[in-house]
C-alpha cells in the first residue's frame, strides 16, 4: 500500500462519521482511529525493503551508512513505509518503544512515523531481536529508509 492509498483512506474516513477503520491484506494491515485524541494510523512495516515500481519512485532513497553494511543470515531491515518523522517513543517524556537487545513479538510497536500530523505506529511483523536502531529520534525519514536492523527469531 502506498502513501496515496493511505491518504485516500484518511480522506474517506475524515469525510464520514466513521470513527474506526481496519483493513488487512496479505501484505499490509491498516488501522485508522478518529476521536478527540490525535488520530493514529497503524501500518505494519514490510519484512524487507521491496523495490518500488520505477514509475512511482522519483529518486533512489538514501540509506544510512550503518544500514548499508551486509546483514547476518538471520538479520533483516525494517524500513519506513511512508515519508515522515521518526519517533522512538510515544511522547518526549516516555521511554522508547524498543532499545537494542530487546526481543519483540509480532505486532508489537517499534516506533512512530509522523506524517501530516498523523502518528503511524510501525509494528514488528514477526518475533525478532533489535540489533540496531538506525534512525535518531525526531529524524526525518523517506519511504524505504531503514529504521531498524533486527534478527529474526
Amino acid at each position: 500500500m502506498d502513501i496515496k492509498d493511505i491518504k485516500a483512506l484518511i480522506k474517506l474516513i475524515s469525510d464520514t462519521d466513521i470513527s474506526e477503520f481496519e483493513m488487512e491484506t496479505d501484505e499490509d494491515r491498516v488501522f485508522i482511529k478518529r476521536g478527540s485524541e490525535q488520530e493514529v494510523v497503524h501500518v505494519a512495516a514490510p519484512a524487507a525493503a521491496a523495490p518500488a515500481p520505477a514509475a512511482a519512485q522519483s529518486a533512489p532513497a538514501p540509506q544510512a551508512p550503518a544500514a548499508e553494511a551486509t546483514l547476518g543470515d538471520k538479520e533483516e531491515r525494517v524500513t519506513s513505509p511512508i515519508v515522515g518523522t521518526f519517533y522512538a517513543a510515544p511522547s518526549p517524556e516516555s521511554d522508547a518503544y524498543v532499545k537494542v537487545g530487546d526481543v519483540v513479538e509480532a505486532g508489537q510497536t517499534l516506533c512512530i512515523v509522523e506524517a501530516m500530523k498523523l502518528m503511524n505506529e510501525i509494528e514488528a511483523e514477526y518475533k525478532c531481536k533489535i540489533v540496531e536502531i538506525v534512525k535518531a529520534n525526531a529524524e526525518p525519514v523517506e519511504f524505504g529508509d531503514v529504521l531498524f536492523i533486527v534478527e529474526k527469531l
